[in-house]
C-alpha cells in the first residue's frame, strides 16, 4: 500500500485551504516573531510549545481584528435587522484552524510554521476546547454563529463564561472520573470588555408606588461581558459571541466592613462570582437549582441591558440614545431562545418594557411576542423545565408577579374561546398546581413568542400532536419546522480536508458555501476513479485514527476493519445498551463458529455521562468491561475489538468522525429530537444504521432508503407498544440470542470478580426500560448482518457512501439559519462579501 502523504504534503496540494503567496508567509513569520517578543516577552531560547501556540494564535487573531472593527461598523452604518441568540451553552472546540479555515490563511500558516521549524499540528493540539456545552444544543448554537456570519447575517451569540465548562472525562478501571479548567493558561480569543459591564439584581421586594412599579433592596452581581470574533466563511464579516462573566461589585458586603469582618465581606465575593463559575452538565435532564436559576436570569437580564442599549444607539460609539420609540423594537431586533433555558428574556423584557420605559401592558406585550421565538430541544418530560414558584418568587419577586400576570390574560383568553373548558385551562396554565407550585418555562415560551419552532420533521410534528397540541390548537400559525444543520466549514473543510479535496476536484469549492451542490456528485456515482479515491481517503482517515488509538489506548487496531462507531452523550433513550446487545450477540457468534469469515468490526463507544446519572456511569462500566472480554479472548482476535472513547469532545469528533465507516443513530422511535452527529458522518462518508427518528427521517428521504439501514419500530408502533403494555420478559423468553447475552450479564460473566455487578442494568432493563430496548434487539441484528454482508464488498459500500454524501446538502446549517432568518426573524441571508480592511472604502 502507499505510504498515506504527510499532513504538511497533502495540505501544500490543497486549494481549499487558501494560496500560500510569499509576501502573506513573509508577514505571518514576522508577527509570530514580534508576538513572541512583545505578547509572550519570550525569545526562541525559552519559548515553550505553548507559547509558541498562543504566538500563532496572536498572529492570526490580528487578521480578524480589523475584519472585526469593520463589521462592526458596516452594522452600524446600514442600522440591519439584528439577530441575538440567547444559549446558555455554546460548544465551540477549538478556534484556531476553523479561523484559519475561514479566512483561508491555512496554507500560508502552515508554510510560515514549517520556514520556522515548528509542526502546526502539534501547535494545534495546544489549544483547550472551548467546552461550553453538553452536546448537540450547544454544538447547534457554536454552528449557527458559524452560518449566520457566512450569511452575512447581524447576529450575536449571547451566553455565559463558565470558568469550567464540560468536566474532562478519564476513565479509571472502567468507570468514569470528572475534572476541566479551560482557562486556565489563559484565552488568546477573547476580549474582555468592561466599559460593557452591566447590574444585575436578585432578590428584594417589590412596592407598588402611584409611580409606578419598584423593585428594591436587591442584591447586585456585576455581568462583564467578553467578546469572542466568530469569523465568516471568506465574507470578511466578524460577529460577535459575547459571553457574560459575574463580577461582585465594589461596594459588595460593604456594611459588614462596618462590623469589622472585613475579611470575611471580601472572601463572601465568591459568592457572587460562583454564578458564572460552572457549566452543569445534564444533558436532556432539569435540576431545579437556585444557581442555575441565577444562570438563567443573569445571562437574560444582562443580554437585554445590551439590546435595548443597542437598539436606542444609532450611530457607531454613540452614547447619547437617539431611537426613543421602542414600539419599532421589533423591527430592528429579533431574540431566539436556543430552548426554554432563556425563558426569563419574555418576563424580563415586559418589566423594563413596563416598570422602566412605562409602557402599556397591551404594548409591551405586542413588542415582546413579535422580538422573541422559542425553539423545542426535547419532548422528554424529565428534560422539561419546571421551577418551583417559591424558589422563583425568592429570588425573582417581581418576575412572579409578571408570569402571573401574563398568566391570568392568557387563561382569560382560553376561556373566551373554550368556554367551560376546566380540564383545559389546566393543561394550558403557565402555573402548574399540586404538591409544589411550578411555572411551566415551555409553555410561558410558547405564549410569550410569535414563533415556536422543533429541530427535525418528525419532532415538530410530535410536539404539535402530543406535548403542545392545545397551544397547537389554539394558535396554530405560531408552530413551525426548522431541521438542524451542521456547517459544512468545520465538519468538513476542516475536519476531513482529503475528501474535500477530491470533491472540489470533481465539483469545485462553491458547495463550501452552498453544500446543495453536492447533488452534482451524483454524476460519479459509478465514476471508478472517484469510488476509489473516495475509499483511499477513508482509508488514510482510518489510519490515522488507529494510530491515534494506538497511542492514547494502547490497543492494537486492524485498520481494514470496519470502524462501527456511536457517540454522543450517554443516556437510555440513545440506547447504547442496544449496541451492548449486538456486541455480546456477534462475540457469541464468532465463539461458536471461529472458523466462519466474519466482517471484521472494531466497535467504538464514546460519550460522557452526567455526574448524577447512575444508570448512565453504569453504562459505561459495562461497555468497558465488555471490552476487556472481548479484546482479550485469542479466539476472537482482531475480528470483534471493543474501544470506549475517552472524554469525547469536539476535538475528539473532529478526528473520529472523518474515520467512521458506520453511525450507529439508534434512538428509540419519538426520543431524539434531531440528532446533528448523524448529519455529520453522513456528510464525512459513513453509512448510517439507525432508527426512523429525529433527522434521521429526513435523511433517508433525501438518500433513499435503500442507502441507509434502517431498522426498528417507527413511533406508531412505539405508542402501539405503550398501550398494549411493553413486557421485556416476553421478548426475554422467545429469542434465545438475547437469552443467553442477558445471562451473560446477570451472571457475572463480564464481570467476574463482581457478579452482581450489573444488577441495576438488568433489572431496569427487563421491568422498567421506557426506551424499549428488547423490542428493536431482533431486528437490530438482522440490520447489523446486512451491514457485515454490504461490507464485503467495498465498491459497493462506497457507491452508498457517495450517494450519501451527494444527499447531505440539507443539512447544512447554512439552510437552516436562512430559514429561520426568512421564516422566523424577518432578515434575508446574502453571500456577498464587504470590503476587506485593506481595501479602500
Amino acid at each position: 500500500m502507499a505510504k498515506p502523504l504527510t499532513d504538511h504534503e497533502r495540505r501544500k496540494q490543497i486549494s481549499v485551504r487558501g494560496l500560500a503567496g510569499v509576501e502573506n508567509v513573509a508577514d505571518l513569520k514576522t508577527n509570530f516573531n514580534r508576538h513572541l517578543h512583545f505578547t509572550l516577552v519570550k525569545d526562541r531560547n525559552v519559548a515553550t510549545k505553548r507559547d509558541y501556540y498562543f504566538a500563532l494564535a496572536n498572529t492570526v487573531r490580528d487578521h480578524l481584528v480589523g475584519r472585526w472593527i469593520r463589521t462592526q461598523q458596516h452594522y452600524y452604518d446600514k442600522d440591519p435587522k439584528r439577530v441575538y441568540y440567547l444559549s446558555l451553552e455554546f460548544y465551540m472546540g477549538r478556534t484556531l484552524q476553523n479561523t484559519m479555515v475561514n479566512l483561508g490563511l491555512e496554507n500560508a500558516c502552515d508554510e510560515a510554521t514549517y520556514q520556522l521549524g515548528l509542526d502546526m499540528e502539534e501547535l494545534q493540539d495546544i489549544e483547550e476546547d472551548a467546552g461550553l456545552g453538553n452536546g448537540g444544543l450547544g454544538r447547534l448554537a457554536a454552528c449557527f454563529l458559524d452560518s449566520m456570519a457566512s450569511l452575512g447575517l447581524a447576529a450575536y451569540g449571547y451566553g455565559i463564561r463558565y470558568e469550567f465548562g464540560i468536566f474532562n472525562q478519564k476513565i479509571i478501571n472502567g468507570w468514569q472520573a470528572e475534572a476541566d479548567d479551560w482557562l486556565r493558561y489563559g484565552n488568546p480569543w477573547e476580549k474582555a470588555r468592561p466599559e460593557y459591564m452591566r447590574p444585575v439584581h436578585f432578590y428584594g421586594r417589590v412596592e407598588h408606588t402611584p409611580e409606578g412599579v419598584k423593585w428594591v433592596d436587591t442584591q447586585v452581581v456585576l455581568a462583564l461581558p467578553y467578546d469572542t470574533p466568530v469569523p465568516g466563511y471568506r465574507n470578511n464579516i466578524v460577529n460577535t459571541m459575547r459571553l457574560w462573566s459575574a463580577k461582585a461589585p465594589c461596594e459588595f458586603n460593604l456594611k459588614d466592613f462596618n462590623v469589622g469582618d472585613y475579611i470575611q465581606a471580601v472572601l463572601d465575593r465568591n459568592l457572587a462570582e460562583n454564578i458564572s463559575r460552572v457549566l452543569y452538565p445534564n444533558d436532556n435532564f432539569f435540576e431545579g437549582k437556585e444557581l442555575r436559576l441565577k444562570q438563567e436570569y443573569f445571562v437574560v437580564a444582562a443580554t437585554l441591558q445590551d439590546i435595548i442599549r443597542r437598539f436606542k444607539a444609532s450611530k457607531f460609539g454613540s452614547t447619547e440614545f437617539v431611537r426613543l420609540d421602542l414600539s419599532k423594537m421589533p423591527d430592528k431586533v429579533a431574540i431566539q431562545l436556543n430552548d426554554t433555558h432563556p425563558a426569563l428574556a419574555i418576563p424580563e423584557l415586559m418589566r423594563i418594557l413596563v416598570d422602566i420605559e412605562k409602557l402599556d401592558w397591551e404594548k409591551a406585550w405586542d413588542i415582546v411576542i413579535r422580538t422573541c421565538a422559542y425553539t423545542n430541544h426535547t419532548v422528554l418530560p424529565e428534560a422539561l423545565e419546571r421551577w418551583p414558584v417559591d424558589l422563583f418568587e425568592n429570588l425573582l419577586p417581581r418576575h412572579l408577579e409578571i408570569v402571573y400576570e401574563i398568566n391570568r390574560r392568557h387563561l382569560e383568553r382560553i376561556s373566551k374561546l373554550y368556554p367551560g373548558d376546566l380540564d383545559r385551562l389546566r393543561r394550558m396554565s403557565l402555573i402548574e398546581e399540586g404538591n409544589v407550585k411550578k411555572i411551566n418555562m415551555a409553555h410561558l415560551c410558547i405564549v410569550g413568542s410569535h414563533a415556536v419552532n422543533g429541530v427535525a420533521r418528525i419532532h415538530s410534528e410530535i410536539i404539535k400532536n402530543t406535548v403542545f397540541k392545545d397551544f397547537y390548537n389554539m394558535d396554530p400559525q405560531k408552530f413551525q419546522n426548522k431541521t438542524n444543520g451542521i456547517t459544512p466549514r468545520r465538519w468538513l473543510v476542516m475536519c476531513n480536508p482529503g475528501l474535500a479535496e477530491v470533491i472540489a476536484e470533481r465539483i469545485g469549492e462553491e458547495y463550501i458555501r452552498d453544500l446543495d451542490q453536492l447533488k452534482k456528485l451524483l454524476d460519479f456515482v459509478d465514476d471508478n476513479n472517484f469510488i476509489r479515491d473516495v475509499a483511499k481517503i477513508k482509508q488514510e482517515n482510518k489510519l490515522k485514527f488507529s494510530a491515534h488509538l494506538e497511542e492514547h489506548y494502547k490497543v492494537k487496531i486492524n485498520p481494514s476493519s470496519m470502524f462501527d462507531v456511536h457517540v454522543k452523550r450517554i443516556h437510555e433513550y440513545k440506547r447504547q445498551l442496544l449496541n451492548c446487545l449486538h456486541i455480546i450477540t456477534l462475540y457469541n457468534r464468532i465463539k461458536k463458529e471461529p472458523t466462519k469469515s466474519w466482517t471484521p468490526r472494531t466497535i467504538m463507544i464514546g460519550g460522557k455521562a452526567a455526574p448524577g446519572y447512575h444508570t448512565a456511569k453504569m453504562i459505561i462500566k459495562l461497555i468497558t468491561s465488555i471490552g476487556d472480554i472481548v479484546n482479550n479472548d485469542p479466539v476472537v482476535g482482531e475480528r470483534l475489538k471493543v474501544i470506549f472513547l475517552e472524554n469525547y469532545k469536539v476535538t475528539l469528533a473532529e478526528k473520529v468522525i472523518p474515520a467512521a465507516d458506520l453511525s450507529e443513530q439508534i434512538s428509540t422511535a419519538g426520543t431524539e429530537a434531531s440528532g446533528t452527529g448523524n448529519m455529520k458522518f453522513m456528510l464525512n462518508g459513513a453509512l448510517t444504521i439507525g432508527t426512523m427518528d429525529g433527522a434521521n427521517v429526513e435523511m433517508a428521504e433525501e438518500a433513499g432508503e435503500e442507502n441507509i439501514f434502517i431498522f426498528g419500530m417507527r413511533v406508531e408502533d412505539v405508542e402501539a407498544l405503550d398501550k398494549k403494555g411493553y413486557d421485556a420478559i416476553s421478548y426475554y423468553n422467545r429469542i434465545p440470542e438475547l437469552k443467553q447475552a442477558m445471562d451473560q450479564i446477570s451472571g457475572g460473566f463480564f464481570s467476574p470478580s463482581q457478579p452482581d455487578l450489573f444488577k441495576d442494568l438488568v433489572n431496569m432493563l427487563m421491568h422498567h426500560d421506557r426506551f424499549k430496548v428488547f423490542a428493536d434487539y431482533e431486528d437490530y441484528i438482522k440490520c447489523q448482518e446486512k451491514v457485515s454482508a454490504l461490507y464485503q464488498n467495498p465498491k459497493e459500500w462506497t457507491k452508498k457512501v457517495i450517494y450519501n454524501i451527494a444527499s447531505s446538502g440539507k443539512f447544512s446549517s447554512d439552510r437552516t439559519i436562512s430559514q429561520y432568518a426568512r421564516e422566523i426573524w424577518g432578515m434575508e441571508p446574502s453571500l456577498e462579501k464587504i470590503a476587506a480592511p485593506d481595501d479602500p472604502r
